[in-house]
């Protein structure tokens, strides 16, 4: 259980064919404090990192929407959209976190190998995985920079947690500003590493002012974020 398993880096490396993960940041993004073998290290420090991050960016694009009205409580509509089993159902069962991720759920041990997915949702799933998914996206800022990061939170995590009448998520009035924000990077599958220093790479985003003001604040936001207890 101590030694870094191939397997966790090979997962996430599939989900981010751009970015190679370290087997050890790997392990530990994948390992739940629930585990016995976190005691070797595990997700919570990611995972909080993770969420101080996502909410920085979403804080940035709020506040630069068009959409946002005097009234509208930002805490409020943060709190909602990033909810960890919002982000552990429609984020974590995409990235298929759960078959790969150590986790010990609520059951005896004889009632866990038989164990329905209802069940095993009812026990902490969709919040194991919600932690694993903030765990990533800190892993991310950690090893490969803001910038990459963000691009991966507006392409990856963002456009996936719009509220409908199925689930909750970010309300309808902003969804215009995700999905414009999404194209600017270059949608859905948009590269989340840019060669700045090539001039015949342009970043899209860069043409619009808000956006461009937005990324610019990104790195100085989250480490102002990130420094508080």
């Amino acid at each position: 259980m101590r030694a870094p398993n191939s397997m966790f880096a090979e997962h996430l490396n599939n989900l981010f064919p751009e970015l190679q993960f370290p087997l050890e940041l790997a392990r530990r993004i994948l390992t739940h404090a629930s585990h016995p073998a976190a005691v070797y290290g595990h997700n919570a420090g990611h995972s909080f990192m993770g969420r101080r991050v996502v909410s920085a960016y979403l804080y940035l694009l709020l506040s630069s929407s068009p959409n946002l009205k005097p009234s509208d409580d930002l805490e409020a509509i943060v709190a909602q959209t990033l909810n960890t089993y919002v982000l552990g159902e429609h984020i974590g069962s995409k990235w298929g976190l759960g078959r790969v991720m150590r986790w010990t759920p609520t059951l005896k041990a004889d009632k866990t190998k038989d164990a329905s997915m209802t069940l095993l949702k009812g026990v902490g799933l969709y919040k194991v995985q919600g932690d694993a998914v903030a765990a990533v996206i800190g892993g991310i800022f950690e090893q490969f920079g803001a910038s990459t990061a963000h691009r991966a939170f507006h392409t990856r995590v963002l456009p996936h947690i719009l509220a409908t009448k199925n689930h909750a998520g970010l309300p309808e009035a902003f969804h215009g500003d995700v999905r414009s924000a999404c194209n600017r990077f270059g949608g859905l599958r948009g590269p989340l590493v840019i060669d700045r220093s090539s001039s015949s790479h342009p970043v899209a985003l860069e043409t619009n002012p808000v956006m461009k003001d937005s990324v610019g604040r990104v790195e100085q936001t989250d480490r102002a974020a990130l420094s508080l207890d």
